[in-house]
């Protein structure tokens, strides 16, 4: 049976040509229009067009396996909206996880009792909560495509749960003492980019994704990251921002600017040998872990460092809104995600609420 398809383009003679398979299993190719006067996105639209019309007739009476659909029909649609990095996990996690255990069964034949099976499997192997999570929500998603599709009925992932024997991350954080040791073993280098992680707030991405030019007098225009060695915009919208820089780290900035080689505005403020954006991985394994490994503090990776700017910004009394704003969250990731609230901090309030109802 033929897969479900998209349809592909090519130029010849100056013209678009789209090719497709028609709802026989045929080869089919349609000229769109000349290249002077119709875009690439243009073509694709229009070859798209066939393609789906071929799809429709062909899917009336077709029998989708789980492989078949999330591999067509699913990831060529949500695909669209995911950014590279969003979508190599997406598609890693799927695959991995729901492809190699449902793929060649078919959507219809699939149960709510045996995908609830499945995610208690997964909770046993063990994998971490968050992951589960993420697979639960991706049956849904999945299923719930398939309904909208006509392909089945109803949609046996919408009751799913998480199960409870899911490992839940230990979400840790640093204290004040902790950053200052945390601080003091570093290099220059990688003191600096501690420091803008805990007391700016920046994700490693954007850190090494830092051009000299985007550096102003108060605070850090965050345009771009690092992902994965590829050059990216930053990881939401709300992560296009204007990170504030306080005065002492403005000035450690200015320090390094002084030792950089090169300090164009479109040079990177943490390069490599070769000019590059600096690698957050080869920097965290070959300067930083291992200096903090002996001090006992090798835990506390990039991720441990938001969090902790996130805690100590609260425990600060700082508006839980300015936090989120600086960190590029909303405040609802900013509080019950990042922002941590240790037993000391919780037992102060709770001896100012004892000591207001106490009886004079």
């Amino acid at each position: 049976m033929r897969k479900y398809q998209r349809g592909s383009l090519k130029k010849q003679k100056g013209k678009w040509v789209g090719m497709f398979y028609d709802s026989t299993g045929s080869h089919r190719s349609r000229v769109l229009g000349p290249v002077k006067s119709m875009t690439k996105t243009q073509a694709r639209l229009a070859v798209n067009k066939f393609a789906d019309e071929a799809n429709a007739k062909v899917d009336e009476n077709r029998v989708w396996t789980f492989k078949e659909f999330v591999s067509g029909p699913y990831f060529d649609f949500y695909g669209r909206k995911w950014k590279r990095s969003t979508r190599e996990n997406n598609v890693n996690r799927v695959t991995v996880h729901l492809v190699n255990a449902l793929g060649d069964r078919p959507l219809s034949s699939l149960k709510r009792d045996e995908l609830q099976d499945l995610l208690d499997a997964k909770a046993n192997v063990p994998l971490s909560f968050s992951v589960v999570d993420h697979l639960r929500w991706d049956l849904s998603q999945i299923l719930e495509m398939a309904v909208a599709e006509g392909y089945i009925p109803r949609n046996p992932a919408s009751l799913l749960f998480t199960p409870k024997g899911a490992a839940k991350p230990v979400r840790r954080v640093l204290n004040l003492k902790e950053v200052q040791i945390y601080f003091e073993v570093l290099g220059q280098r990688e003191r600096l980019i501690a420091r803008l992680a805990v007391i700016a707030g920046m994700r490693p991405g954007e850190i090494f994704g830092l051009t000299w030019g985007r550096l102003t007098a108060t605070y850090a225009d965050i345009r771009q990251r690092v992902y994965r060695n590829v050059i990216d915009t930053p990881k939401t919208n709300q992560s296009v921002r204007h990170a504030a820089l306080p005065e002492g780290l403005l000035r450690e900035i200015e320090v390094w600017r002084e030792f950089s080689a090169e300090t164009r505005p479109e040079a990177w403020v943490f390069p490599s040998e070769r000019m590059t954006p600096l690698s957050k991985d080869n920097c965290w394994r070959r300067s930083m872990q291992p200096k903090l490994a002996k001090i006992g503090l090798g835990w506390a990776n990039f991720l441990v460092l938001r969090r902790t700017h996130a805690t100590l910004m609260k425990a600060l009394g700082v508006d839980g809104k300015l936090v989120a704003d600086q960190l590029g969250h909303s405040l609802d990731v900013s509080q019950n995600v990042y922002t941590q609230s240790p037993v000391e901090t919780r037992l102060a309030g709770l001896n100012q609420l004892e000591k207001s109802l106490a009886v004079n």
